[in-house]
């Protein structure tokens, strides 16, 4: 009878478990991963390779939308911010503590600085969306217009503005004697680094303390008839007396304005674990500032232009390994300057025209598939027009008209029958769909950028699509105008570690998880 009764029991439960497997709703239907290739490379032959001692990366997205159910949560808000504020004081605190000791150099090997993504000081309850999409599509126009510029005229009739709205990533450092500790956005678009300054006529709010320079026994006001003095507008009417001011005006009509001047600046290396200065560092400061955002106290250029560009002391090559811009707590996104810096990868030939940095893409690829583009898409003409610029202000991609219609045309393709297209209430004509990018592109095959010199830059669906809410994905590449500038923001090069040679013209790709570089 015991026998009876266990086998009796083991039969009546296969059979409701039959029954239950029958009740479920089919599977839903899914992309068929059509890359056999490591680490998401999508073409037979050589391909980018994980960096030694590192391992593959599973991305998936992680997307904080405030739903009615968590409203309560806001009243942690200014809680949370303060706490944020204040371990960053501390930090910038101690930074400006311990850069009085440091050793002076004219031009170190290298300075190894860690990476603060700009929405780690911000509410993580704050939905950007909106505001991202705008500062993206004022960053693009202001590019646009920058290409077409003599190179003669820079930055006296406009600046570089970074993408404050979507995602940036910050640098912080000390300024002068005794040393005040700032925090300042990374920019490659622009050349010169400037920061808030006392006496203030128009200011915004920062989180690190407003630089006085009448308090510092290293600053120096350069004269308007310094040959740094490029930025004065007035300067036709300069003499030995009177200081050099700076004017930068950006495309959406915020400004700074101030005086160009030297002064000694300190920075904490996260790998050697010292404290490094360099004096003699021209850099705009300024006391009338209008219409910026964020708790940044200004901008650190790293254009090509070596005349004002930090690298005039630090030498001519740089680096920046950047991890998920959708983890705001991702703690190993890095920067690295000198000529020590390190440099791996594939490369392509790297190109200075009007003080931006153009490369060469020479088509695209969707899984296995080549598209169809003309060879003649992506060049830059002789007017400014055309061309691709890699920029780290720049959130999202712009691609030329043409190439974005064969891209556009292969996802909807890929979609079809799988996503359900829904409309964005912020742009009606962005390609959005209905689900989670985590959940919903399992499997979407990998877009890859190439590059003259055998340079790929690989996008896996979370470098190519967005979260913009809890239930809806949009993708996150732009269509520019036919024979249009494209641009190629940091959402592409995430979990990349980019290094510019500006020596040997070459800008290298190396994709990793940057906690390698710890």
């Amino acid at each position: 009878m015991v026998i009876k009764s266990v086998e009796a029991a083991a039969a009546e439960e296969a059979r409701l478990q039959t029954q239950t497997t029958l009740a479920l709703p089919p599977a839903k239907p899914s992309f068929r991963r059509q890359q056999p290739y490591p680490f998401g490379c999508n073409r037979p032959g050589p391909c980018p390779q994980l960096a030694k001692g590192s391992r593959p990366i599973h991305m998936s997205v992680v997307n904080k939308v405030v739903s009615m159910d968590e409203a309560s949560a806001l009243t942690h808000h200014k809680l949370f911010l303060l706490l944020l504020t204040g371990i960053l004081v501390s930090a910038l605190n101690a930074l400006s503590s311990t850069i009085s000791t440091a050793t002076t150099l004219t031009k170190p090997t290298r300075l190894v600085m860690k990476l603060i993504h700009s929405d780690s000081i911000l509410s993580p309850y704050y939905n950007s969306n909106l505001r991202a999409i705008k500062s993206s599509m004022d960053r693009y126009t202001y590019l646009k217009a920058r290409a077409k510029l003599s190179s003669t005229m820079d930055e006296v009739r406009g600046g570089v503005k970074p993408d404050y709205g979507g995602v940036s990533f910050l640098v912080n450092f000390s300024i002068g004697q005794p040393p005040v500790p700032q925090l300042v956005v990374m920019d490659t678009g622009s050349n010169l680094l400037w920061i808030q300054c006392l006496p203030c006529i128009t200011c915004f709010d920062q989180l690190s303390p407003i630089f006085d320079p009448s308090k510092s026994t290293t600053y120096t006001n350069l004269s308007c008839n310094s040959s740094y003095c490029v930025f004065d507008p007035f300067s036709e009417n300069c003499d030995s007396a009177r200081t050099c001011s700076y004017y930068l005006k950006y495309d959406d009509g915020s400004t700074t304005r101030g005086d160009l001047g030297m002064e000694e600046l300190g920075f904490m290396t996260s790998f050697e674990g010292t404290m490094t200065s360099v004096s003699n560092t021209v850099f705009g400061c300024g006391h009338k500032n209008d219409g910026f955002n964020g708790l940044a106290s200004g901008v650190l250029g790293l254009g090509p232009n070596k005349k004002f560009s930090l690298m005039s002391h630090l030498g001519s090559k740089f680096s920046y390994c950047i991890g998920s811009i959708t983890d705001p707590h991702y703690e190993h996104n890095q920067f690295i300057i000198g000529d020590g810096t390190k440099i791996e990868g594939y490369s392509t030939p790297l190109e200075v025209f009007n003080n931006l940095y153009y490369i060469t893409l020479q088509g695209i690829s969707v899984g296995e598939k080549l598209l169809e583009i003309n060879s003649e898409t992506f060049k830059r003409v002789s007017s400014g027009d055309g061309g691709v610029v890699i920029d780290t202000g720049t959130t999202d991609i712009y691609l030329e008209r043409g190439g974005y219609n064969s891209l556009i045309e292969e996802v909807q393709s890929l979609a079809s029958g799988l996503l359900e297209k829904v409309s964005n209430v912020f742009d009606d004509n962005r390609l959005c769909y209905k689900g989670r990018v985590s959940q919903d592109l399992i499997g979407f095959p990998v877009v890859t950028f190439h590059f003259d010199g055998g340079a790929d830059l690989v996008l896996e669906a979370e470098a190519m699509f967005e979260q913009n809410a809890e239930a809806e994905f949009c993708m996150a590449i732009m269509p520019a105008g036919h024979q249009d500038l494209t641009v190629i923001g940091i959402r592409a090069q995430q979990y990349y570690n980019v290094a510019y040679d500006l020596t040997d013209k070459k800008l290298y790709f190396q994709r990793m998880d940057c906690e390698v570089l710890d």
